[in-house]
């Protein structure tokens, strides 16, 4: 469900988050504000509480938190992921956009390594990005051959010109 929220208490739920409409100006001000690493120095940056605290941000924080910015600035949905988090097959399948039965079938067929824990599958959330950069890597070489092909014949075609 592209651009669709998923607000989740849970802190191992993976969920993405998307900015409503209405504060996208918003999200874009604190984008621009964090800026890159090259325009802003670490310590640059602070929290400030309600109560006054103040609190240093991390160029690390810093980092993640103007990258989401950009994105939801955009309109796009983001999540955030422990790299070294292992996830179930539901889970996987929504990061790839798949049904979890397809998911499963890939697993079967060996085109996407996981592990059993009892009679539960678990996929490295590395090999599942993998996975996603060689899938977006090959659609990418196909739609570029196909439109070279499409511009090679549009000689043929007096309604393209």
């Amino acid at each position: 469900m592209p651009g669709t929220a998923i607000r989740s208490t849970s802190a191992r739920r993976i969920g993405r988050v998307a900015a409503p409409a209405a504060e996208r100006p918003s999200v874009a001000e604190v984008s621009k504000f964090l800026g890159s690493g090259a325009t802003r120095q670490s310590g640059d940056c602070a929290l400030l509480a309600p109560d006054g605290t103040k609190v240093a941000l991390p160029e690390s924080v810093r980092l993640v938190l103007g990258r989401a910015a950009e994105y939801l600035a955009r309109g796009d949905s983001v999540t955030v992921i422990p790299s070294a988090r292992d996830l179930t097959t539901q889970e996987a399948a929504d990061l790839l956009g798949f049904s979890r039965q397809y998911l499963v079938r890939l697993l079967d067929e060996g085109r996407l390594a996981c592990r059993r824990t009892g009679r539960h599958r678990r996929i490295a959330l590395a090999d599942v990005l993998a996975f996603k950069e060689r899938r977006d890597r090959r659609r990418r070489a196909k739609l570029d051959a196909l439109a070279r092909l499409s511009r090679e014949t549009a000689d043929g075609y007096s309604e393209l010109r």
